[in-house]
């Protein structure tokens, strides 16, 4: 009998569980001095309300209940809170202020990350401007600080410039659609391609490329003006100009940050957004911002509404001093193929790379302002994705194959190979008879994820077989119809008999780092302006 919880899930014992009561205690407090109502929401939400709402995270837990209604464990607040006053509230004089602490479920990137997270958030529904928009950050910087924090930046943009200039610039749809993606999935190379496309106007592709590096103080606004204000898509930046005065005012200038980055998991943000980081955690202690459409999404009055929320453990993750002190650049440098010419780009960039050639038996090698990181391609993102590095190095497969949470940002453009599919040479018909009387096909290979991504792309059902090397052996004994394998050259097939019959996708090294590092590391972003100059040379 197996007595462990659940994978994600875990217990809090008694020490834990009352830092955990404090800290609440004490932000509900600050909510409830500043006229914040307590609310409760259930556990469990229809599918249907969630998707109304837009994008959504990946969700662990789903289930039906007794009369057939498909359900999920929440993996956000906000958007019961508005599915609750489009259908309780409606027609009620607002506004509303609510404040809550609960529990929401999300799929976890990493096998040591939690799929149950302590959200403690507030949302203001019916009031809209600056003044309300300052209030709703103020209360996320205090609330921070009543539960300890002492250093924490808020990363400050507007979704409002980017939305309206996909709204004006004469592209086709699935071209804007794959822009969104790009920004949600933080892949600045994805939307350095595709505003590279020569349909796209100049201006507009222009613009959109460039707004995700617009960073910094009251200036950063003023920048992206110039940039969006001549196609007449300024929207947002009069508001978050505002916004960010009242807050110096208050004496908020050295926690915030301008940053037109900055883009949640969730596509219902209509106007200003903002993100929490301390330095050395691998990802944000919480978010929020202004969801203006969400109630008429319910079928309710349409409302101006905003909010945010914290995650508790994240939090306390910081105060016990897991997001360390100040540090050298940590990079994780691969191992392998890439590791030469990894090597070479640091070298290039300015960077002290002396031990780095020849490591021996060193995990770490250390240098004046930089600590290199020694690892397997395939977990520099794992260490990246956690705040063990701040930044590094891998093939795009190994991205793809790990889904972390980063900030891709210069495609290195070494390394070069790509993925195929690869069976026994005149083995088709086989394949296609197979499929025809059994309805799939069976494959083997070491990467499961970019495999069953490809195949649920092309419509076919698929058993993926994963190995750890000589995967090729696969159909040449029967184990299975083909393989999806990494290949530079083809000759391993060829010798094999293995012949290619469709392309998955093309791979070449990437520099990325943590969403964290990315908005606190000035460094972070000098290297990567550095390594993409260099290419461009």
């Amino acid at each position: 009998m197996n007595y462990v919880t659940p994978a994600g899930l875990r217990d809090v014992m008694p020490e834990e569980a009352l830092q955990r009561e404090q800290i609440n205690s004490q932000v509900q407090a600050l909510f409830s001095e500043h006229g914040y109502a307590p609310i409760e929401t259930p556990s469990l939400e229809r599918m249907d309300v969630l998707r109304a709402a837009g994008r959504i995270p990946s969700l662990p837990f789903k289930l039906f209940d007794a009369s057939g209604d498909l359900l999920a464990l929440r993996p956000d607040v906000t958007m019961q809170v508005a599915r609750m006053c489009a259908t309780r509230l409606r027609g009620q004089a607002g506004p509303f202020r609510f404040r809550y602490t609960q529990r929401v479920f999300r799929e976890a990137d990493q096998q040591a990350a939690s799929r149950e997270l302590t959200q403690i958030g507030l949302e203001c529904l019916g009031i809209e401007g600056p003044q309300v928009d300052a209030e709703i950050v103020g209360l996320f910087a205090s609330a921070l600080r009543s539960a300890g924090l002492a250093t924490f930046k808020i990363a400050l943009g507007t979704v409002g410039v980017l939305r309206a200039l996909l709204e004006t610039c004469p592209a086709d749809g699935a071209w804007k659609n794959q822009v969104l993606e790009a920004y949600h999935a933080s892949d600045f190379i994805e939307l350095d391609r595709l505003t590279s496309l020569p349909e796209v106007p100049t201006a507009f592709a222009r613009a959109i490329a460039q707004l995700p590096l617009i960073r910094g103080g009251r200036d950063a606004i003023e920048r992206a003006r110039q940039l969006a204000e001549p196609l007449g898509c300024a929207r947002g930046l009069a508001d978050l100009a505002s916004t960010f005065d009242i807050l110096c005012e208050q004496g908020m200038e050295d926690a915030l940050l301008i940053d037109f980055s900055i883009m949640s998991s969730f596509d219902y943000y209509t106007g200003i957004v903002f993100e929490a980081y301390v330095p050395g955690m691998g990802a944000s202690l919480g978010s929020g911002g202004r969801y203006d459409g969400m109630l008429a999404s319910y079928d309710g009055d349409s409302l101006p509404a905003g909010g945010f929320a914290f995650y508790l453990e994240q939090v306390m993750a910081a105060l016990a001093g897991q997001a360390g002190a100040s540090r050298p650049l940590r990079i994780a440098v691969p191992k392998g193929s890439l590791n030469a010419d990894t090597i070479r780009v640091l070298a290039q960039a300015g960077l002290d790379t002396t031990g780095l050639e020849d490591p021996g038996r060193q995990l770490i090698i250390s240098n004046p302002g930089v600590d290199y990181i020694i690892v397997r391609p395939t977990d520099a993102p794992v260490f990246v994705a956690m705040g063990a590095a701040d930044c590094g190095i891998c093939g795009r497969d190994s991205l793809v194959e790990a889904s972390p949470d980063v900030v891709e940002l210069v495609d290195l453009q070494y390394g070069a190979c790509k993925f195929v599919v690869a069976q026994p040479k005149g083995a088709t018909p086989a394949v296609q008879e197979r499929y025809r009387k059994l309805g799939s096909i069976r494959v083997t290979t070491k990467y499961p994820n970019i495999t069953k991504a490809y195949y649920d792309r092309i419509g076919q059902q698929v058993e993926i077989v994963r190995l750890h090397g000589n995967i090729e052996l696969g159909p040449l004994i029967g184990m299975s119809d083909r393989i999806v394998d990494i290949t530079a050259t083809g000759t391993t097939l060829r010798e094999n008999n293995l012949e290619v019959v469709d392309d998955v996708m093309e791979s070449t090294a990437r520099f990325f780092a943590n969403p964290c590092a990315f908005r606190m590391d000035e460094r972070v972003l000098r290297l990567a302006t550095t390594l993409k100059t260099n290419i461009a040379e």
